[in-house]
């Protein structure tokens, strides 16, 4: 989710005053941040999100309404830490540069964090369908590309809520740190009222041609600066050859039933597990704890090829797998700053600890080859660009995604009402119709299946794969809760 959010040690945002007068500043996509935005355009939406379970007692008025205007001051109170929480992206004319974020002129916080109660039955299946029906809502581009959806209707007055947001604004480690900005340690933590918010003007087209003609004046003397170093700038190369040989040169993922072009519709399943369990396995084992969650994937699709009759002897599929670049402190990340490696997983291994051995000392030497996102690759070329993004839809660089982001340790409250549970949920694109993402938080570790609707209708069986492997790989107690 977001830039902006800043986040103390205990993963709550520091309530700050409200800023001064705000001085214009032109802030461009970079090349990640496109990356983020053209599979938009071949309906591969770039929204990330969380899905969280709220104890919802002090939510209700005495007439059992859901409070919404409440929980909307606490959020337009904190907005003003959040300042792409008001703005547009916005596209300038050919010659005048990239696009940029700039404040939107009207902003209306009612169109932003809504209330949609359940008509379905209060349960697990309900509440997920219920989230994917907002999560597959498009972010008109019109707005502030964020909503927060609030889904009053669980049993014993719990309230759900959906958290989305563009990933042009933020990756996994960026998201936790802006949705801890909304976020207090305590119950009893005070609102300050919002003050009035004054957009900054838009920039004009000379603002933006004379911005646009700088940076490329830039770009020319740091190729020039290149070219008078030729020996320096062939070192650089030779460096970064062994990890882009070792990631898209050296090995192919293979082909399977379900790397197939996503759909537009989604199938969301979760696994609930105890962060103190998993990391007890981590220890016993001696490897790490995304090795654990890795392991467990491998598991859990071992059984899904199984169940479809596939075989699965020697198969070593390929994990995607993000990797956190971002140098600031916890619950301080900003925007995207994620690299990657791609790690073998070896579904054709039957025994549970032995292919957590593997997988450790695969990623062991895969984490010596991260590199940056394709789009570091390819500079700032958008012909390039948007060419690698088509060719997703048939990439044979990995099979399944799986990321491991680290959430606030402590137990935190929304406008009151504590958090009981918190799932993310990471975006498909291409032909990756599976993708794992775990969150820590408040010792547990909880983990969300994404699937694409049509290419995997069996997703539950992956999930419990994953839930008996980390079953079978626990030595001292359950994982799961």
């Amino acid at each position: 989710m977001g830039g902006g959010g800043i986040m103390n040690k205990s993963g709550v945002a520091p309530r700050s005053a409200q800023p001064g007068p705000r001085i214009p500043v032109l802030e461009r996509l970079g090349p990640a941040d496109l990356m983020m935005l053209w599979p938009d355009d071949l309906g591969w939406p770039e929204v990330i999100g969380a899905l969280a379970i709220l104890d919802g007692t002090g939510l209700f008025d005495p007439d059992g309404r859901f409070r919404i205007g409440a929980v909307r001051e606490v959020i337009g109170s904190r907005l003003p830490q959040v300042p792409r929480f008001r703005q547009l992206l916005h596209t300038p004319r050919r010659g005048l540069g990239r696009p940029l974020w700039v404040d939107t002129r009207f902003f209306d916080l009612t169109e932003h964090v809504r209330v949609l109660p359940f008509a379905a039955p209060p349960d697990e299946t309900g509440l997920l369908r219920a989230a994917e029906h907002v999560r597959a809502l498009p972010l008109s581009r019109s707005r502030p590309l964020w909503e927060m959806w609030f889904l009053p209707g669980l049993a014993s007055d719990a309230v759900a809520m959906f958290i989305k947001v563009h990933h042009t604004i933020a990756d996994g480690p960026a998201g936790v740190a802006l949705l801890g900005t909304f976020l207090d340690p305590s119950a009893d933590a005070p609102t300050t009222p919002a003050l009035p918010w004054t957009p900054a003007p838009m920039p004009s087209g000379r603002d933006l041609f004379e911005d646009n003609l700088r940076r490329r004046v830039q770009a020319a003397e740091g190729t020039l600066s290149k070219l008078r170093r030729p020996a320096t700038t062939l070192h650089q190369a030779r460096e970064k050859w062994p990890a882009v040989r070792e990631n898209y040169l050296k090995e192919r993922a293979p082909r399977t039933s379900f790397n197939i072009p996503i759909g537009r519709h989604r199938r969301l399943t979760v696994i609930r597990s105890s962060l103190d369990a998993a990391k007890q396995i981590a220890h016993s084992h001696g490897v790490k704890l995304n090795d654990v969650l890795m392991s467990a994937t491998a598991g859990g699709l071992r059984e899904l090829l199984r169940s479809r009759g596939e075989h699965v002897e020697d198969l070593v599929l390929r994990a995607f797998v993000p990797v956190s670049l971002h140098q600031e402190e916890p619950g301080r990340a900003r925007g995207n700053q994620d690299g990657m490696m791609f790690v073998p997983l070896p579904v054709g291994e039957p025994y549970p600890i032995r292919r957590l051995r593997l997988i450790a000392e695969a990623s062991v030497r895969r984490k010596k080859h991260v590199i940056g996102a394709p789009e570091g690759i390819v500079g700032g070329n958008r012909v390039l660009q948007r060419a690698m993004t088509r060719g997703l839809a048939r990439q044979r660089w990995a099979n399944v995604y799986i990321a491991n982001i680290f959430g606030p340790p402590m137990p935190l409250y929304l406008a009151g009402a504590r958090i009981t549970e918190i799932f993310p949920v990471v975006p498909l694109i291409g032909n990756f119709t599976l993708a794992v993402a775990a969150l820590s938080y408040a010792e547990q570790l909880n983990i969300t299946v994404v699937a694409d609707a049509n290419a995997c209708p069996d997703v539950e069986i992956l999930a419990q794969g994953m839930r008996d492997s980390l079953q079978a790989l626990s030595p001292f107690k359950p994982v799961l809760t």
